[in-house]
């Protein structure tokens, strides 16, 4: 029996796999955790084109074993001069929530930012009552390593900004 789920991260190298991830960030449910745009800009496909094509972002669609497309996880602020990035993730489809489907994407980016890109330390932020992604961040091994207070908007509240980051030397693939 197998406990991890059959993961593939693939590239966003076709125009159907972009339209698939712009039209999963354009939703709200999705991007109020986001900062695509200052909570005011949608990412549209052709935003998402740009961003396939910058040497500062590395994006990947998730896959199940048949190649349903899950989810999208990326690297944002590759800097490969101090060997840092920000992680992110999507989760697309919901139906597939709570299988660790997530939870493995992010470890495979992970992999990749370690390495293949060589980085030295990832980390990321998490709006305070998400606790989804915060389990996501612990079960990969991220560490708790900070506060910022009420800087994310949702609805008019304000919320913090949970900082959690990773060394390579610390990371444990699956």
């Amino acid at each position: 029996m197998r406990l991890t789920p059959i993961v593939r991260l693939e590239p966003l190298d076709s125009p159907e796999l972009i339209q698939t991830v712009a039209g999963w960030l354009a939703q709200k449910e999705n991007y109020e955790w986001l900062q695509f745009g200052d909570g005011r800009q949608i990412v549209t496909p052709a935003l998402l084109k740009v961003m396939t094509q910058r040497d500062t972002q590395v994006l990947r669609i998730y896959t199940s074993e048949d190649n349903t497309p899950l989810g999208v996880v990326g690297l944002d602020e590759v800097n490969r001069n101090f060997k840092t990035a920000r992680i992110w993730i999507v989760a697309g489809e919901k139906r597939f929530g709570s299988r660790g489907c997530a939870t493995e994407g992010v470890s495979q980016m992970l992999s990749l930012a370690f390495r293949q890109l060589g980085l030295h330390a990832v980390n990321t932020w998490i709006v305070d009552h998400n606790h989804p992604s915060v389990r996501v961040a612990e079960r990969v091994g991220f560490k708790f390593v900070g506060r910022q207070r009420q800087c994310h908007w949702i609805d008019g509240c304000a919320h913090d900004r949970l900082w959690f980051d990773l060394l390579a030397s610390e990371y444990k693939e699956n």
